[in-house]
């Protein structure tokens, strides 16, 4: 069998959104009884306030585990629901499916933008992913005042900045971090 670790993956926690990765390794003939149970928890977590969505990833086989993730809104959407009864009855109903946690990382703020999925490696220092974010958002800002922020003058104030701001996040969640966590792998976690 082969261990999966988040030990080392422990960040100090932003007052941000949490994802909840856990790994669960499911005994061979027990996957789709698991599949159900899984997708009854994840569908009833996703009832609960500040719930922001969830996967379901199945194993690429042998002793690979499955993993299932939560976003929240913040600790406290993560912690209500951790602590819930509804959860409690899932987990009380679970016999039979032949499956048992084997790891559980809880990423928050920054730290998702460097985590991949089924990945077991610790965070890399948060220094190191505040030097990558800057790289990231310095190209962003660069081209933003010369062709994005000329064409806002005429906006008020607030409405501007909104519209930067929801322009900057997407460059730095879909295009900027992910090339520069990708350019930086090596050295933001040997």
């Amino acid at each position: 069998m082969t261990a999966v670790s988040f030990e080392h993956a422990t960040v100090p926690a932003d007052a941000g959104e949490v994802t909840l990765l856990i790994a669960r390794r499911v005994e061979p003939g027990h996957e789709a009884a698991f599949e159900v149970w899984a997708k009854g928890i994840l569908d009833t977590a996703a009832t609960f306030p500040g719930h922001l969505g969830y996967g379901l990833f199945r194993s690429s086989g042998g002793d690979a585990p499955w993993f299932l993730v939560h976003r929240f809104r913040d600790a406290e959407a993560c912690r209500i629901w951790q602590e819930s009864p509804e959860r409690a009855a899932w987990f009380a109903d679970c016999q039979g499916h032949h499956h048992t946690e084997i790891a559980r990382r809880k990423l928050t703020g920054m730290e998702t933008w460097f985590a991949k999925p089924g990945s077991t490696r610790p965070a890399p220092p948060r220094w190191k992913m505040a030097i990558s974010a800057t790289l990231a958002i310095y190209p962003i800002s660069v081209l933003g005042s010369l062709f994005l922020v000329p064409h806002l003058t005429a906006l008020p104030l607030l409405l501007s900045s909104a519209v930067v701001a929801g322009v900057f996040n997407v460059l730095m969640t879909y295009v900027a971090m992910p090339a520069v966590s990708r350019l930086l792998r090596d050295w933001l976690t040997p």
